[in-house]
């Protein structure tokens, strides 16, 4: 599934070739949403953005279009009218003079009033963005300080898109290795500097991963790895699918253990069992 990062890269792109132009074609493979073609047809579209996970091409109308790519889903950009080679089903399409967006496979695709985003059951949910610039490390501190989250387990709390939104598997893992943290502990646990050490990882890393395409890692050591001819599996993450190799700062092998129920990979030298 495509974390924060992804999903506003996508959003980036869809923005620039969406935005400020008028919607030529609309289409939706769901019976459910075609009453809403015509009110969408000919209008404006004035955004696209995201929201942890989840992509809202917005209308000058005030109606948004809300989607969720979950596992499978994938968002194509190409010329107006033109359509990718795939096997994948093409779930909505949003053609102007220029560009077609065209989502495939995707299953949860929604028509709601931008007045009203706060009612829909999973943006009322979500947590604060981890990829939201006005996000401060003070903000996420007193979250993981609060009653609702400070007895939860690390490995599970960063998962939890109540807490903050965007977040996942590689994510997590690179976060707690980037804080120095093992993932059962518990931010009711951690003395001040280490929750907050874990609050300016949690907005260090996401933001990593946004500038650089999903590449965790310190961009110093990827610079030199990659002068070297190393090929990006080798320098994306920090810990994350790196079992067996050695950890970047200590040497020792890294390990995949399981944490909330997903592979989850730590240093044991680095991020010592609490």
């Amino acid at each position: 599934m495509p974390e924060g990062p992804e999903t506003h890269r996508v959003a980036d792109r869809l923005r620039r070739a969406l935005a400020g132009r008028k919607a030529a074609a609309i289409e939706f493979a769901f019976p459910h949403l075609q009453h809403y073609v015509p009110l969408l047809v000919g209008g404006i579209v004035v955004d696209v953005r995201a929201r942890g996970k989840a992509l809202l091409t917005c209308f000058a109308n005030g109606l948004v279009v809300y989607s969720h790519n979950q596992l499978y889903g994938r968002w194509y950009l190409m010329r107006a009218g033109h359509r990718p080679r795939t096997a994948r089903s093409l779930r909505l399409s949003i053609d102007n003079e220029k560009h077609s967006a065209l989502l495939y496979s995707a299953s949860e695709i929604d028509v709601l009033e931008a007045a009203h985003l706060d009612r829909h059951p999973f943006l009322a949910a979500l947590g604060p963005d981890a990829l939201d610039p006005e996000l401060e490390v003070a903000a996420l501190d007193d979250r993981l300080a609060s009653r609702t989250f400070r007895g939860r387990a690390l490995g599970a709390l960063l998962l939890d898109q109540r807490f903050v939104a965007g977040l996942g598997n590689y994510l997590r893992a690179d976060i707690l290795f980037e804080a120095r943290l093992h993932p059962a502990e518990r931010p009711g646990t951690l003395d001040p500097e280490r929750r907050h050490r874990l609050a300016a990882a949690i907005l260090r890393i996401a933001k990593r991963s946004y500038r650089g395409a999903g590449v965790t890692n310190e961009p110093e050591r990827v610079a030199r790895l990659r002068l070297e001819g190393r090929p990006r599996r080798v320098w994306r993450h920090l810990v994350f699918t790196r079992d067996g190799l050695p950890c970047w700062e200590c040497g020792v092998k890294i390990e995949r253990i399981s944490s909330a129920g997903r592979r989850l990979y730590l240093c044991p030298a680095c991020q010592p069992v609490p």
